[in-house]
């Protein structure tokens, strides 16, 4: 151990499920993103604008399970309407709000300081100079008594997970080849298994807070795995400290982890209750979104970090190399894209205006019409121009939020168009999204 850099990655929640919208369809992907903005708001409204930095994928998981698993009744209250936000187009939005919210900002922000205080201990980038080390300390500090206090508030007890960090660095500090890797994960597992329960008890399923402790359990195991299998050849690089090198444990067999991981916890979340459902196995309306993103979207995350994902036919290379959406005849044959209206092209080539579209949908530089870059409804016409000023300040929003790279659709900052992110393709495979019985 002696000259390496130690990274501690236990018991944080580090963003591995990130569901693309084409998979998810619309009203799943509304609410998605109603529990991400409730509980950036919830950061917002219990510690301070500077608490939204903490917002992640993984953290609003607790805030997805908690209402998922509440009864109509109990659940009535747990969605508002928030005003319009930058990030969302200025536009309002129906989020989600109440004690799931709070648990999701509470883990947030504890997990937060454990990793600011693991990259001072580090002397990662700026984190090196003493000055900036100083004020990063205050903060971490800040935002796990923050954590603590908004955790007491729910009934979660936050030092649980500060008992994992804490016990991460020691069981770091002595792992050497021959350790089992799940020795290394154990903090990590404990950490998620006690969030991932909290949910059933503020949800009022008793009964399921021992298959959802089993299932946070293994998640946080594969967030540990995937994270190293991720890291593996940076952190061979950078001298730093990875737990499959340091244990001496192969690829296949963390793969053999994970997908021993997925597969319990699709047997754990056969035994929870959702919602109004009455009986254990069915997620029915409530609980779709969990399941889609525990099951299939999990299964995604691991295939890709081993690097075993395949693209779905909406994400096949268009002709000059990008990736197409669908046109209204379906994905283009193997061959290479062809002109719909024709059994060939003379010339060799598809029609670039027709499926084979590299700026959106089947017609036109819109989805369908005339309405800009986007998937827009074609009859829709764009609201006024902003200003120049107002548009520059849209535009470095954009910029900020990654917008401009990985949005499905945005707003132009000048022009209010629909435009689609240049990244916004991603790795999935579209063809079992969930019609499963599991």
């Amino acid at each position: 151990m002696a000259g390496h850099r130690t990274k501690t990655r236990g018991s944080v929640m580090f963003g591995i499920v990130r569901p693309c919208s084409h998979r998810l369809g619309e009203a799943l992907s509304a609410q998605w993103m109603a529990h991400l903005c409730g509980l950036c708001l919830a950061l917002r409204g219990d510690h301070g604008q500077f608490a939204r930095l903490v917002t992640n994928y993984d953290g609003l998981l607790v805030s997805v399970l908690t209402e998922a698993q509440a009864d109509r009744e109990r659940s009535a209250g747990w969605r508002r309407t928030a005003g319009p936000c930058a990030l969302r187009g200025m536009r309002t939005a129906s989020v989600a709000r109440g004690e799931g919210a709070r648990l999701a900002a509470a883990v947030s922000l504890v997990l937060a300081s454990a990793k600011v205080r693991d990259h001072m201990a580090d002397g990662d980038g700026l984190l090196a100079r003493r000055p900036v080390a100083l004020a990063a300390r205050r903060v971490a500090a800040g935002w796990g008594r923050a954590g603590a206090r908004t955790g007491s508030e729910v009934g979660f007890d936050t030092a649980l997970l500060v008992d994992a960090v804490d016990r991460q660095v020691g069981i770091e500090a002595l792992a050497g080849p021959g350790t089992p890797i799940l020795t290394v994960t154990e903090p990590t597992e404990t950490a998620t298994a006690a969030a991932f329960a909290h949910t059933a008890v503020l949800a009022g399923r008793p009964g399921n807070v021992e298959p959802l402790a089993e299932a946070g359990r293994l998640f946080g195991r594969l967030a540990h795995l995937l994270d190293a299998v991720e890291d593996r050849e940076a952190d061979a690089a950078s001298g730093a400290w990875n737990p499959l090198t340091a244990t001496g444990t192969s690829l296949a067999e963390a793969r053999r982890l994970a997908d021993d991981a997925l597969h319990g916890m699709r047997l754990a979340l056969r035994e929870v209750v959702w919602g109004s459902e009455d009986s254990p196995g069915k997620h029915g309306a409530e609980g779709k979104l969990a399941h889609m993103l525990l099951v299939h979207e999990l299964r995604r995350s691991v295939d890709h970090a081993f690097g075993t994902v395949a693209r779905c036919s909406a994400h096949q290379p268009g002709p000059y190399g990008q990736a197409q959406p669908p046109g209204p005849y379906g994905p283009p044959p193997q061959g290479g894209p062809q002109n719909p209206y024709a059994g060939g092209d003379p010339y060799g080539g598809g029609n670039p205006y027709g499926d084979g579209n590299p700026y959106g949908g089947a017609g036109g530089f819109g989805g369908g019409g005339s309405g800009g870059f986007g998937d827009g409804p074609s009859g829709q016409q764009p609201r006024g121009r902003r200003g120049f000023w107002a548009g520059c300040g849209m535009f470095w929003l954009l910029c900020c939020t990654c917008k401009l790279c990985c949005a499905k659709e945005y707003e132009g900052p000048w022009s209010r168009k629909k435009r689609r992110g240049c990244c916004r393709d991603c790795d999935c495979d579209c063809c079992d999204c969930c019609g499963c019985d599991c």
